[in-house]
């Protein structure tokens, strides 16, 4: 049998001292951390600042627009799309004559509001809006939840003219991502209601 010299031994001793210790660190350092995931990061949309011109036509009425909506007039007797490329959007614009049919008129637009959207909207509110002055009188209606439009409006002088209006998104309903943008557009659609004059 080999003999170890004292100072082999002391260097063994060594060994398995530090061989003790890392051992002691390793499992003991090992404890289930509390860790918090981090919430899923959302993208920040930024808009243009909201400008806005005058449109130039030939219908009973006029009113101004965001510079960053294309016009279409899709009917000689007014009804306008106002589509907006970059946000993949079109505020849809029809107009009606009043012919002793104003109630019916009101009743339609309400009712594609609340029995159409009804089923998918978690809340629809009506804001009513009136200008006494320039003889313009409306309700914009807004829809939350995964609807196909989030905005509705109509707006009318009572006696000659009415106009109703949709926001939609050529998209699938999202009403959490789209947010932003519904909150966007409703300032261009307030802009609609709040400078319209009819001729």
């Amino acid at each position: 049998m080999r003999n170890i010299t004292p100072s082999a031994h002391l260097r063994l001793n060594y060994f398995f001292s530090y061989l003790f210790i890392l051992l002691c660190f390793t499992f003991f350092s090992c404890e289930e951390s509390n860790l918090i995931p981090k919430p899923e990061g959302q993208i920040r949309l930024t808009y243009p600042a909201n400008r806005y011109k005058k449109i130039e036509n030939t219908l009973p009425f006029t009113f101004e627009k965001s510079i960053y909506a294309t016009t279409v007039l899709k009917d000689k007797n007014g009804w306008i799309n106002l589509n907006y490329p970059n946000l993949k959007a079109s505020i849809y614009i029809s107009y009606y004559p009043i012919n002793k049919n104003l109630n019916d008129l009101i009743k339609d637009t309400e009712k594609l509001t609340f029995d159409k959207h009804a089923v998918k909207a978690l809340e629809i509110k009506g804001q009513p809006f009136e200008n006494v002055e320039k003889n313009v009188y409306g309700t914009l209606f807004k829809l939350t939840g995964n609807t196909a439009t989030n905005l509705q409006f109509y707006i009318t002088d009572n006696t000659k003219h009415f106009i109703n209006g949709s926001l939609y998104f050529k998209v699938k309903p999202n009403y959490d991502s789209l947010q932003p943008a519904i909150k966007y557009l409703e300032k261009d659609i307030k802009r609609i209601m709040e400078t319209i004059s009819w001729r």
